[in-house]
């Protein structure tokens, strides 16, 4: 897997704005239960700060994972008392995948989805185990 086509789809994404508000309404869109939980998230900063820790354990996954598999388990249950179930913390990282091809529209390449779906494919049997 290719980290720096990750690594520049973040910086693409960041050209065109702040991607919070699309995360979070494709994930209230696909999972609608989950936005009672932001209800006092009136600012948005619980939401950027929470998509801010996921794409660094994510990165950290992907380059070397000295810990990011493991903080993306314990996260699970974090989330799990929080009220969040553990299938919709477990896509969520697809679902930030989709938005940011959405946002990137062309410039979202057939290598940057290729390594991508790697990612998200290497996530997912960490998050399993």
């Amino acid at each position: 897997m290719d980290t720096s086509l990750i690594a520049r789809s973040l910086e693409l994404v960041a050209e065109r704005g702040d991607p919070v508000p699309h995360v979070y309404a494709r994930l209230f869109a696909q999972h609608p239960q989950m936005e009672k939980l932001f209800v006092r998230d009136t600012s948005g900063g619980v939401r950027g700060n929470m998509l801010t820790e996921a794409l660094s354990a994510m990165l950290e996954f992907a380059g070397g994972d000295r810990y990011g598999g493991n903080l993306m388990r314990a996260e699970i249950v974090n989330h799990e008392n929080l009220g969040v179930p553990r299938e919709v913390f477990a896509v969520f990282y697809t679902t930030i995948r989709d938005t940011f091809a959405e946002l990137l529209g062309a410039a979202w390449t057939n290598d940057i989805d290729a390594a991508w779906r790697d990612l998200l494919v290497r996530i997912d049997a960490a998050l399993a185990r």
